[in-house]
């Protein structure tokens, strides 16, 4: 009887399927027990990740970026610029603040001259008062006169009439002055009120130019400390909110390993070491790496 072609043939396959199974079963089974070097006691193996301190570079207040001078992979130091933000708005308030500051000066000095001429005004009023005073010392002593020569007809009582009715009018008149000095003490009160106001118009100014100026300079990014730009988050001419990111960077001065193992107990990591890297030669992040951690 011969042999069927068809079952030849599927019996070939078979053998051929079982004997790559059982040589790569073999390669691995000899790779695992060949391959993997013994470690001295309290050293374990596991796997682990290379970490970097990563710095985000945002601006402080809205704006649009105007230019980034840095590209990615790009190795910075510590108060290099890296970006500008258009600070065109913020030169306009700053000479709208300067202009208020130089209106205030100039408001003192009004202030300042309008008290100087309140205080020449009371000193009028004083001397109108000492005038008007004496006017009704005098005044008032004729009356006196007149009353006492009333009584033996030596004057008429139409004089005596016109002696009391200015005495009156001086008394008024005393008065008047007295209220005018009072007037002029208030307006001085005002007037030094208003050089006050303005000084702290002045102040207000001041401290409006001073915030401007650091939100502008604030507008320059620097970058923090020594790295390498990772990512440019955004791009020339894009408009930020405030604490919009604009760069990232990695610290390479602080890098770090985390290990993990199955020798430890649930798969928990088991040392955390941090070390300086030298440099920029390892700009190398979040790569994976087989390492060894003393259990």
């Amino acid at each position: 009887m011969e042999e069927s072609p068809l079952i030849t043939k599927s019996s070939k396959r078979w053998l051929i399927a079982t004997l790559v199974v059982t040589l790569a079963g073999g390669g691995y089974y000899a790779w695992q027990k060949l391959g993997s070097r013994s470690l001295p006691e309290g050293i374990a193996a596991g796997n682990g990740r290379i970490e970097a301190i990563e710095i985000d570079v945002s601006t402080k207040t809205p704006g649009r970026i105007r230019e980034i001078l840095v590209n990615e992979g790009e190795f910075v130091t510590a108060g290099q610029v890296l970006a500008r933000m258009d600070t065109d708005q913020l030169e306009a308030q700053r000479r709208q603040a300067m202009a208020q500051l130089h209106r205030a000066s100039v408001g003192v000095d009004t202030a300042r001259s309008l008290v100087t001429q309140r205080e020449a005004e009371r000193t009028a009023a004083v001397a109108v008062l000492a005038q008007r005073e004496a006017q009704f010392d005098t005044a008032d002593r004729k009356l006196a006169r007149s009353e006492v020569l009333i009584k033996t007809n030596a004057v008429s009582q139409q004089v005596l009439d016109d002696d009391r009715a200015s005495a009156q009018g001086m008394k008024a008149a005393v008065a008047a002055a007295q209220a005018q000095v009072a007037a002029s003490d208030a307006a001085i009160s005002a007037a030094k009120a208003q050089v006050i106001d303005a000084g702290a118009a002045i102040d207000a100014a001041k401290a409006a130019i001073e915030s401007i100026t650091v939100e502008i300079d604030d507008s320059t990014l620097k970058s923090p400390r020594d790295g390498r730009v990772q990512y440019r988050v955004a791009q020339p001419s894009e408009v930020l909110a405030a604490g919009g990111r604009v760069l990232n960077l990695v610290d390479l001065g602080d890098v770090y390993m985390t290990f993990f193992s199955a020798d430890c107990p649930g798969w928990q990591r088991c040392d955390r070491s941090r070390r300086s890297s030298g440099a920029r030669r390892h700009p190398a992040v979040r790569n994976s790496s087989q390492g060894h951690v003393r259990r």
